[in-house]
């Protein structure tokens, strides 16, 4: 075993005060076979109650605020919040397993989306007055808004501290409480920055809970628990829906993606813009919901596109996220790899032109979850590499001929998160983007890095519902109240 199996250690945080437990998470190191990264606490079904009851109670004075109020005091709960970001980033790269740079990135940009969700302080409580119609509605109503009570936020592995800042500042500037579940299996950065935050924050406001799922219900049917915000895979949205069904918990669910990339016949394919396709498609070593996972040619660029992305591959260094040079770490889990290498050789045995890059590392990293990463061409459209979202480093492309045929291949799939469409006119970007079936499109470019931060993001069919960011990100934390005012002329105008 590891001599650094304590290296790392963190508790839950539950209305204000820190709480370590008998049982830990164990946080596997997904470079290193063996090694353990830290431990976080297990929580029980009780800790789990105590969090909602914390929130419950924090939550009249702190929705009672203005929110320029609440705004103030969130700015100051992250003024110092880029002080530990290195160290935030070794830890996350470490146990997540992706290069020290996007781990970085990863908590920068929770300030990013901190800051902007602050900007809209003075939209919060925006409403609006509905006039009497003489004859018809003898009141006055105005329409405002309110915040919703305890919230739970809960997080995947693969960005988690960015993803949190999607939806946190929101729902805590809408005026609710907030319990953040950080992932089983990359817990301890995620708790370690949120629990920076929480304590700068009233008792309760912000309250941090890590274990295993079977103790986690209570973050979800507790009667007290106003609604649900999970990002994650397609089949956990599905439990999470059915579970929040129990007791009419309301859910925002950002699930996973199966992104189509169509690049039309006069895509520029410049070093600029393959760069950003490269990144598009192997970012995280492709786990992110938001890659490109299928990338649609015009058959006449097939050939520039193979070989611009052949060109970047070769280049790539396949080893630990924290050594100098790296650029690809591992995947993060065992099942993640079997899974990949899996859609891989079924592309091979259909005889697909699959070709690999890049060496696995060896020595204390040969039983790491490293797979090389691939491109397969002109792959049976049928086939799970095309069908199914990889989350890893393979990505099939597929020629196509007309812009029609194009679009109908893009769309068809159970997933409808993000689509891109390269093309030097203006006009082709608006008529095929406007026609792909998701909830957002880039133009000449895909994915997180150009994602932007103040505009709603989330997906249509499969790949979830509501949105997180903006004013619809507060909105979504929000609800509608009425209040109307008899107007007596207007009344008496009626009676006659």
């Amino acid at each position: 075993m590891s001599n650094i199996a304590t290296e790392v250690r963190t508790g839950l945080f539950i209305g204000g005060e820190e709480r370590f437990t008998t049982g830990v998470l164990r946080v596997a190191d997904p470079g290193k076979k063996g090694v353990i990264v830290g431990e976080a606490a297990a929580a029980s079904a009780e800790d789990v109650a105590d969090a909602v009851a914390a929130a419950k109670a924090a939550y009249p004075a702190w929705s009672a605020l203005a929110p320029q109020q609440r705004a103030a005091q969130m700015a100051q709960a992250i003024a110092e919040i880029a002080a530990d970001r290195d160290e935030d980033a070794a830890i996350l790269s470490r146990e997540n397993g992706k290069v020290r740079m996007e781990a970085w990135v990863d908590a920068l940009v929770f300030e990013l989306r901190w800051n902007l969700a602050l900007m809209l302080a003075d939209e919060v409580d925006d409403s609006k007055t509905l006039p009497v119609v003489p004859g018809a509605i003898p009141v006055s109503t105005e329409v405002s808004y309110q915040s919703l009570g305890v919230v739970t936020i809960i997080v995947p592995f693969n960005w988690p501290i960015a993803i949190l800042a999607a939806s946190l500042p929101h729902a805590l500037l809408a005026g609710n409480t907030v319990i953040v579940k950080a992932p089983p299996s990359a817990p301890l950065a995620t708790a370690r920055l949120t629990q920076r935050v929480a304590e700068k924050l009233p008792a309760g406001v912000l309250n941090v809970i890590t274990g295993e799922d079977q103790h986690m219900a209570g973050l979800i049917q507790n009667p007290d628990v106003a609604k649900v915000c999970f990002t994650g895979s397609v089949n956990g949205g599905k439990r999470m829906m059915e579970m929040a069904s129990k007791t009419l918990t309301r859910v925002t669910l950002e699930l996973g993606g199966n992104d189509a990339a169509v690049l039309l016949e006069d895509a520029i394919l410049d070093d600029a813009h393959l760069d950003r396709l490269f990144a598009a498609v192997y970012d995280t070593t492709g786990q992110i919901c938001m890659n490109a996972k299928r990338l649609y040619v015009h058959r006449s660029r097939v050939d520039d596109v193979v070989a611009g992305l052949s060109a970047r591959l070769k280049r790539t260094v396949l080893g630990y996220g924290l050594d100098e040079g790296t650029t690809m770490g591992p995947l993060h889990s065992p099942v993640q790899k079997a899974f990949v290498q899996d859609l891989i050789q079924e592309a091979k045995d259909a005889g697909a032109d699959v070709r690999e890059f890049g060496e696995l590392p060896g020595g204390e990293l040969a039983e790491g979850n490293f797979v090389r990463p691939a491109i397969v061409i002109d792959p049976d459209p049928q086939l799970r590499v095309v069908t199914q979202e990889q989350f890893g480093p393979v990505i099939p492309i597929l020629p196509f001929d007309t812009e029609d045929e194009a679009v109908s291949a893009a769309n068809d799939t159970w997933a409808g998160l993000g689509g891109s469409v390269w093309t030097a006119s203006p006009a082709a970007a608006q008529r095929v983007g406007s026609q792909l079936v998701c909830g957002y499109v880039w133009v000449n470019d895909h994915g997180a890095t150009r994602c932007d931060l103040r505009a709603p993001f989330g997906g249509m069919k499969q790949s979830g519902m509501g949105r997180e960011q903006g004013i619809e990100g507060i909105r979504a934390f929000q609800d509608t109240r009425s209040i109307a005012t008899i107007d007596p002329e207007a009344l008496a105008a009626m009676a006659h």
